[in-house]
């Protein structure tokens, strides 16, 4: 009996050396790290995305030198829920204005126009006045006019 415990003493230690082997190799070649650095993990920062309200009156001016496309936005408008009343499109005077915008009149409708904005496809959000009474009065309005980054004919500027 002496023999059988002596064979599994060492049977155990053998196993024991065989384990530590192989984890001493593994933190050598760098598998295992034992003091990791911890790192940094910055929350993503919820990105504003507006609410989409087709209660809202919408003017839509193509102020680019390609017609239809404010038929073709006014189409996606209706295609999104408003109602084909209140979304009215037409050309504008000029044909070189920069970027799509969406303005609004007061500080509480600019979660509708970030909403109207992402609908879209994506537009620059500015508050402004100029727009204001184009409408019924007392209708919520958001007007939208397109720029020439939505346009597939870049107007040439004149060399100075």
């Amino acid at each position: 009996m002496n023999g059988w415990v002596v064979l599994l003493w060492s049977f155990v230690a053998a196993l024991v050396l065989i384990i530590a082997g192989i984890f001493g190799a593994l933190v050598v070649m760098g598998r295992i790290d034992l003091f990791p650095e911890p790192t940094s993990s910055a929350a993503p920062t919820p990105e504003q995305t507006g609410v989409i309200d087709p209660t809202y009156s919408v003017l839509i001016l193509n102020a680019t030198p390609d017609s239809g496309l404010d038929e073709q936005m006014r189409d996606t408008l209706i295609n999104a829920g408003w109602a084909a009343a209140t979304v009215l499109a037409s050309d504008s005077a000029s044909d070189d204005f920069e970027t799509t915008t969406v303005y609004y009149v007061s500080a509480e409708d600019e979660e509708a126009a970030k909403g109207l904005a992402g609908v879209i496809g994506g537009a620059e959000v500015q508050q402004s006045d100029y727009y204001a009474g184009q409408t019924e009065d007392g209708q919520k309005q958001l007007t939208i006019v397109i720029g020439v980054d939505r346009a597939a004919s870049v107007p040439e500027t004149p060399a100075p």
